[in-house]
């Protein structure tokens, strides 16, 4: 491999360059990055500054002086940044993994880069660093699309809820439906419930939009968003959904963008995001949305409700099966709302088989979503497994709605498995002739007596419910692989090189000081060599058994758990064979260190798609005071970025080597007891 030129160690660097690093959980990659950024610009011949926000805080904060004399900045992180204060620096901004995988690159880029413009960006916001690739760009739509569906979020399950409740409590079985009288308490509830519903696609809309061009696309991203689901605008019986609000929170977000590059004098520069930009993405955007989409949609609403008729009379499984998919495919747009009007429609002419199918589709979506995240928590984040729980208890009340925020989140995945257990229970209630007398769905309508064939209908909806599960989770663990391998490819590409060049001489500045160690929470043992395990799962409980040995843990199911837990809401593998679980719950009594050399290596879904041969695993109390224990983990994090590390502990031969390479990365002698002879 070419040697890397260096400027001679007696001339000071004449390049300076800052970065900051920052992943969701603020722990491991946070630190991993920073470390081979920092090794990469000395490799180089550079100077370079890292500011770190972890879990313990922002750490080595630049100053006006840095910023000053800065030549170039890179961003690694997956959270929000401030970039206002690198007005006019070359800066570029990418995910934290790259920071771990492509540092050389990433100098080389940000060297490159154009230096920013003042965007007027809110604090927490990267809108105006340089994106680097195209699989940057995709990550870009993805975080927007994140974003827009974490604020959605609480307004579907607090919509819902209170509508279900209000129908629980207050709902009368009528010809026309569940009913509440309008005089009643639960009316209002129910009216506050529908207004959360009312607001959630402008939400989604609104900070999809915000997510990329920051607050100058937040008003006109919910302005059309609202247009999106408000069909009268565009002459059409239903808006276009929650899939409507997504196209027109980028088209909000992108349209802003662009409007904030273009050059203008600096006396007009103050009032381009809080007035100019805003107005002419809205006039734009909501104007093409009313005169170009509009109809089309209104054209197809209309095409599938003359489709439906011509099938009346045909096949009652072929029509339940499409009913069913329709109902499962956009969740109150559309496509959903012509198969329930449809069915609506038919109970008035006397025939209300068309609306059993509908309404054993209806509860599927949230059911089967809801299932699934139970089933597969890992495949899905924190708030999309607290929304799955909603959607358990919305969907009992047949509010197709509460499946809204997984399939915005996923909707590769998840809009299939909702069509095909739409289909199925559409089908099924078709085939056994189940009939509903009243325009409403989901377990519901059975308690109130408006079915008939009562168990029929309630194992329609249990099989499509099961099935949507099903098939979300197997769709779900296909992209996941697929998303390993091309990671794996890319990192093997652009990263494998600089990562094994990194001299041990060329180590950047310490770390700050910290009252313990790793040493502090590690012995002989709480290490195991070559063990047999293959698996994840019995890696971990191997790994928390060992630490029960030292009387730290008390409880080893309970912490296993809460590992589990942790991998659930996103893998703890880093890549280069590394991976580092960590737990935080009441079964620890106090901070403790374990590992395991694996010489086969264990799947531990990382990104890059290595197996993981070097495992560190962490526990905590739950309450745990301080934060000495971010700290070790962070050194730990920095340690394992040296390539002369790993290499110590891959080759150990006891425990009692793993300890010394410790001590050697720490500067800390191990005790007697524990040192080889």
């Amino acid at each position: 491999m070419p040697e890397i030129l260096r400027e001679s160690p007696a001339t000071a660097p004449t390049i300076h360059l800052l970065g900051i690093t920052a992943c969701p959980t603020g722990i491991a990659h946070t630190y991993m990055a920073a470390e081979k950024l920092e090794a990469s610009a000395a490799e180089l011949g550079y100077s370079m500054k890292v500011e770190t926000h972890g879990s313990v805080g922002v750490e080595n904060t630049f100053t006006q002086a840095d910023i000053d004399r800065a030549d170039a900045i890179v961003i690694a992180a997956d959270t929000q940044i401030d970039l206002d204060r690198f007005d006019g620096k070359r800066l570029i901004s990418v995910p934290v993994a790259d920071g771990i995988h492509h540092p050389a690159k990433l100098i080389a880029d940000a060297l490159a880069a154009e230096p920013r413009i003042g965007t007027a960006a809110s604090p927490g916001s990267t809108a105006g660093a340089r994106p680097t690739g195209g699989s940057n760009f995709g990550a870009t739509l993805y975080r927007s699309l994140m974003n827009g569906v974490s604020f959605m979020i609480p307004f579907v399950v607090v919509g819902g809820l209170l509508i279900a409740v209000s129908l629980s409590l207050g709902g009368v079985a009528t010809p026309q439906g569940l009913v509440i009288p309008e005089d009643s308490f639960w009316f209002t509830i129910n009216s506050i419930g529908a207004l959360g519903f009312t607001l959630m696609v402008p939400i989604l809309s609104g900070f999809i939009a915000y997510a990329i061009a920051d607050r100058p696309g937040l008003a006109p991203g919910m302005i059309c968003g609202w247009i999106a689901t408000t069909g009268s605008f565009y002459n059409s019986e239903s808006g276009a959904g929650f899939i409507g609000g997504i196209v027109v929170g980028f088209l909000a977000g992108f349209v802003a963008l662009g409007i904030k590059k273009i050059p203008v004098h600096r006396f007009i520069r103050p009032i381009m995001p809080i007035l100019v930009i805003p107005v002419l993405t809205t006039v734009i955007v909501g104007g093409a949305f009313v005169l170009a989409l509009g109809q089309p949609i209104s054209w197809v609403f209309e095409s599938m409700t003359t489709f439906l008729t011509d099938l009346e009379g045909g096949s009652v499984v072929v029509l339940g099966l499409i009913l069913g998919a329709m109902v499962g495919f956009d969740m109150g747009g559309p496509v959903n709302k012509t198969a329930f009007l449809f069915g609506g429609a038919l109970i008035a002419a006397g025939n209300s088989a068309p609306m059993g199918m509908v309404a054993a589709a209806i509860a599927v979506p949230p059911l089967g979503m809801g299932i699934a995240t139970l089933i597969r928590g890992r495949y899905f984040s924190k708030p999309e497994r607290e929304a799955g729980i909603a959607a358990l208890f919305i969907g009992f009340f047949g509010i197709t709605e509460g499946a809204i925020p997984l399939a915005a989140a996923k909707p590769l995945q998840v809009i299939p498995a909702n069509m095909i257990g739409g289909a199925i229970a559409g089908g099924i209630a078709a085939l056994f002739a189940v009939t509903n007398a009243v325009p409403h769905g989901g377990p519901i309508v059975a308690v109130f007596g408006a079915v008939s064939g009562i168990p029929m209908y309630f194992v329609a909806m249990l099989l499509g419910s099961v099935v949507t599960a099903l098939v979300a989770v197997l769709l779900l663990g296909i992209s996941a692989r697929r998303g390993v391998r091309r990671e794996s490819a890319r990192a093997s590409v652009a990263g494998a090189a600089v990562a094994d060049a990194q001299p041990l001489a060329a180590q950047p500045q310490p770390a700050p000081a910290v009252k313990k160690t790793v040493l502090d929470y590690i012995d002989e043992r709480t290490i195991v060599l070559d063990p047999t395990d293959t698996d994840r799962d019995d890696m971990i409980r191997t790994l928390t058994g060992l630490m029960s040995s030292t009387g730290r843990v008390t409880d080893e199911a309970l912490v296993a758990q809460a590992a589990f837990d942790r991998e659930a809401s996103g893998t703890t593998g880093i890549g280069d064979g590394i991976a580092i679980p960590h737990a935080k719950s009441n079964g620890v009594s106090s901070p403790v260190l374990a590992f395991a050399r694996s010489r086969d290596g264990i799947d531990w879904n990382s990104p890059d798609g290595s197996k993981a041969r070097l495992i560190f695993m962490i526990a905590v109390p739950e309450a745990a005071a301080g934060t000495e224990h971010l700290k070790v983990l962070a050194q730990l994090s920095r340690a394992l970025m040296k390539p002369a590390f790993r290499a110590a502990i891959q080759s150990a031969e006891t425990a009692a080597d793993v300890l010394e390479a410790l001590s050697v990365q720490v500067g800390v002698p191990v005790a007697a007891a524990v040192k080889r002879p």
